[in-house]
């Protein structure tokens, strides 16, 4: 049975009073449950755990993603692409020239770019940038590293203490990856975006592997993922979609903006996965999804549908087009060849 929000509570009714109070005099109605648990949440930490180092990092931690979200929440309807390659790239290495070429192209286009701050293959993706469309999301390092003189507005850098808080900001505030040759922090960014739209715990959205002409990087990797990941039969052929290798910066654009050519973004409602379309399809396209993609649905079948309720309550989107199905929420890999098929309408 689920818990209704007024079971959380702190079991002692002075307190429990004070933090309703509070949460009714500190935002909306309609966050004002969420804001009254994280208040007890925090007075529970408070009172279980008289360990300082315990407190000190949820601390941390709430004032740095409060902080990134206060940044990010005037840009959210612009689509942004977060940039991973290494900070010992230099200036005349290919793949800083690529990513310099590519965040530029990006932001000639609309987007805004978001790279680690450092140096190397995120100095030239904020260089790239237009003025004001770029992020930057340092790491506290004692060795390295300090934030690149490239990023045009001072008050979009963030400076993290965690890898994991700045890690959380980098996916949930993108709509793209694009992963450049670089060390044990690109392949671990790289893997990591990966695992979460295999597993559904982000978004689907286009990852771009970007290999400069005369590189081996990522032919080398995709040889490793194949002869052991795929062979071993720790990952499925289906999740090869996942991902694109791509050479050239117009290779890369070309398909980001497929990627969301139709599609637009996906929503969970009701044990219901419902894909919002920039616009519909055609019947024969509807067709071809429920012949070809009925081996990922639970039951029933692809439909067209108007706003769930949910979306209507919230104000979701409300003039695009939608299809709805009973996604079975394990085969992700073509979820993302279903969405190839979509915008190829």
């Amino acid at each position: 049975m689920k818990r209704k929000p007024k079971d959380y509570a702190i079991g002692d009714g002075y307190i429990d009073i004070a933090i309703n109070q509070l949460a009714k005099g500190s935002c909306s109605t309609e966050t004002e449950c969420l804001l009254r648990e994280i208040l007890t949440t925090a007075i529970k930490l408070g009172k279980e755990s008289g360990d300082m180092g315990d407190l000190k990092l949820v601390n941390d931690a709430l004032k740095e993603l409060r902080y990134s979200f206060k940044i990010f929440s005037p840009y959210r309807k612009v689509k942004k692409v977060i940039i991973f390659g290494s900070a010992r790239s230099a200036k005349d290495s290919a793949e800083y020239k690529l990513a310099e070429e590519f965040a530029k192209k990006l932001t000639d286009r609309g987007y805004m770019i978001v790279t680690g701050g450092g140096p190397g293959v995120m100095e030239a993706g904020n260089k790239g940038a237009a003025a004001g469309k770029e992020f930057a999301l340092n790491i506290r390092l004692p060795y390295e590293q300090k934030a690149n003189p490239y990023i045009d507005e001072k008050d979009k850098i963030i400076n993290f203490k965690y890898f994991f808080t700045r890690k959380l900001i980098f996916v949930k505030e993108t709509d793209v990856t694009a992963c450049f040759p670089g060390g044990f922090g690109t392949n671990d960014e790289g893997f990591e975006m990966l695992t979460l739209v295999q597993t559904g715990k982000s978004r689907p959205r286009p990852i771009v592997l970007m290999e400069p002409e005369g590189s081996t990087y990522w032919t080398e990797w995709m040889r490793f993922v194949k002869n052991q990941l795929l062979k071993n039969g720790f990952i499925d052929k289906d999740d090869l979609n996942l991902f694109r290798i791509v050479r050239t910066a117009d290779e890369a654009i070309s398909y980001v903006e497929d990627f969301y050519k139709v599609y637009h973004s996906i929503r969970y409602v009701a044990g219901l996965t419902v894909l919002r379309l920039n616009r519909a399809v055609s019947d024969k396209t509807l067709e071809d999804l429920n012949k070809k993609f009925k081996n990922i649905l639970t039951s029933g079948e692809i439909a067209v549908s108007p706003p769930t309720k949910k979306e209507v309550e919230r104000g979701e989107y409300l003039d695009l087009p939608r299809l709805i199905m009973n996604f079975n929420h394990r085969n992700y890999g073509k979820l993302y060849e279903m969405i190839g098929v979509i915008n190829r309408d």
